[in-house]
């Protein structure tokens, strides 16, 4: 055998192994990514085969929450969104808006007027009107089927933690006093009944109190959907994301 048929045959033995070893590997659905927009908004959607669970990033300013995400996907099946900008704001029909503040008309009000004093009472009331026409769809869309479990990642600054929501919930579990930024915020009891047993700071809001501030997991609460923040504070990426697997292990789907 000639010096270049033998380096031939080694290199077909390679690929022979190659293969076989491939073919031992445990399949993986094919990963899905694509840019969509809901109410004007760009999203993200990420799929990686198929699963109940639903992930959601929604401001953009929270990076290390998109690093969360993304990463958890790499390991476990499930859907994705992440909002598609760099800034905490979105713009709609010329105004800003904080994404997280649109899920109802009086909270979604509030949060325009609040950004955009001084715009026209008759452009807010036409954005307003807008949102109404497409919440419905975008809700649909981001949502997980009946049964399965949302979760949001968000990650906070010094001047927010679970102490800021205690007034409003209605069950408290303090494991980590001392990390008071990095917290659970549950919207079913038998799902927060799961977290009282384990090791993360975690708050009940299935009937919260107060003003109606448009938020997801109001909307959530009040249309009996499983949901879940996952709050962090910026840039400890490794305590959020043992946070969100460790939702994913313990909770049912």
């Amino acid at each position: 055998m000639t010096p270049a048929s033998r380096k031939s045959a080694a290199i077909s033995r390679r690929s022979l192994l190659a293969a076989i070893a491939a073919a031992a590997l445990p399949l993986r659905a094919a990963a899905v990514r694509e840019r969509v927009q809901w109410c004007g908004i760009p999203f993200w959607r990420l799929a990686n085969g198929d699963s109940r669970l639903r992930l959601l990033r929604i401001h953009g300013d929270e990076e290390t929450a998109r690093q969360a995400v993304e990463l958890l996907l790499d390991s476990v099946e499930g859907e994705a969104w992440i909002v598609d900008s760099r800034t905490r704001l979105v713009e709609f029909r010329g105004f800003q808006i904080d994404p997280n503040r649109m899920f109802s008309r009086a909270g979604a009000e509030r949060n325009l007027w609040r950004l955009n004093p001084e715009a026209a009472p008759g452009g807010i009331a036409a954005a307003l009107d807008a949102l109404d026409s497409c919440r419905d769809a975008m809700l649909r869309a981001l949502m997980p089927p009946p049964g399965g479990l949302w979760i949001a990642a968000h990650n906070n600054g010094p001047g927010y933690s679970m102490e800021t929501e205690a007034p409003i919930s209605r069950k408290i579990h303090r494991p980590q006093p001392d990390m008071p930024r990095d917290f659970f915020l549950f919207t079913e009891e038998k799902d927060y009944q799961i977290a009282e047993k384990g090791p993360y700071n975690a708050v009940l809001q299935d009937r919260p109190g107060g003003e109606d501030d448009g938020s997801l997991s109001r909307w959530c609460a009040a249309a009996g959907i499983r949901y879940v923040n996952v709050e962090a504070a910026h840039g400890k990426l490794d305590k959020q994301l043992d946070m969100i697997r460790w939702l994913v292990r313990s909770l049912p789907l």
